[in-house]
């Protein structure tokens, strides 16, 4: 399945500067969605402490640079000078707020919006690798909104941005203790709270795996743990959707965050069931869309010809597109007949 799902995703990106056939094209373009959501198991991308720089290339984008390390490996860089103009770090930006987009109108967000976690660009790294204390998860705690994770570990333990982003956060705040918050381009924001350290200050650019701070105890806590939010305009859902903490791997490349996800009682545990049946939903959704079939219109057709030719009706046809049987067929529109 994920084999013919990606010579699919192939397909359209290799043909898409030829003419779009609108029945491939509805096909690909869901099938492109299909792979890129699927769940995958993906371990830190960003491992290069200790690799020695060897030489940073032009890539012929100003945005990108090319790092050689001297175990002849590679990777893409973003310029840091370029990325951090982007509008994202400039829109709703505070160093003083925690949450500054009191102003965003949630009930205007679409039902779902689809985020890219990584690419060739963009490296992952787990903030903290450890199970996730049971007592510790998303959801309502003790009569409070329990709105992260909590990680255990030891004092001075090192703390890592999970994903490339400027800090827009480090200091002392009462509950969370030392806090800092980075602000990722694709519009999530990562909270690291009950550091014993913050090791980096507001504006700096990090990269995915670089410390910091060090694990500690600060603000409202019973024990040195790290406190892990992830947070869309403000609103928080569950790291686990996102995460595996027991064993430091990223779920997928690409998330689908739904506006339900922003309830407090809605963690990826209590929805495993019905995100499998959401995804067989999706599976007979993409089915149906697939199988859609477009004709267009040449001299001499008539919606009894049109019906005939595809085994259809021309009462379908109609209802398909919203015309009448008495409608003048115009040469060239398309008109949709499965």
């Amino acid at each position: 399945m994920e084999a013919r799902l990606e010579n699919r995703a192939r397909t359209a990106r290799e043909s898409s500067d030829k003419p779009a056939d609108p029945e491939q094209a509805a096909a690909d373009s869901i099938a492109d969605l299909q792979f890129r959501l699927q769940r995958k198991q993906i371990e830190s991308t960003f491992d290069t402490h200790g690799l020695t720089v060897l030489d940073t290339l032009d890539s012929g984008n100003d945005a990108l640079h090319v790092i050689l390390y001297a175990n002849n490996t590679w990777k893409y860089v973003r310029n840091r000078a370029v990325a951090k103009d982007s509008t994202i770090f400039e829109k709703y930006w505070d160093t003083t707020s925690l949450f500054p987009y009191q102003e965003v109108d949630m009930s205007s967000m679409p039902q779902s919006v689809v985020i890219d976690l990584i690419d060739s660009t963009k490296s992952y790294h787990y903030p903290y690798k450890g199970a996730v204390n049971p007592r510790g998860k998303y959801g309502p705690r003790r009569g409070r909104r329990h709105q992260g994770v909590d990680l255990p570990l030891k004092m001075g333990d090192s703390v890592y941005a999970t994903f490339c982003g400027r800090v827009r956060i480090s200091k002392y705040v009462r509950g969370y203790g030392n806090l800092v918050i980075i602000r990722h381009d694709n519009g999530l924001e990562t909270y690291y709270g009950h550091l014993s350290e913050r090791l980096v200050e507001p504006g700096t650019w990090v990269e995915a795996g670089h410390i910091i701070g060090l694990g500690g105890s600060t603000g409202r806590s019973t024990g040195p743990h790290l406190h892990f939010e992830t947070r869309y305009y403000g609103q928080a859902f569950d790291p686990e959707r996102l995460i595996d903490f027991k064993n430091g791997i990223l779920c997928r490349e690409t998330f689908l965050l739904k506006k339900s996800f922003f309830s407090i009682y809605s963690n990826a545990g209590q929805d495993f069931e019905d995100e499998i049946a959401n995804e067989e939903q999706d599976k007979k959704e993409a089915a149906e869309k697939a199988a859609m079939r477009y004709h267009k219109i040449r001299s001499g057709d008539t919606l009894g010809a049109i019906a005939r030719k595809y085994g259809t009706t021309v009462t379908n046809i109609c209802r398909l597109n919203g015309i009448k049987s008495t409608t003048i067929l115009r040469i060239g529109r398309t008109l949709r007949v499965r």
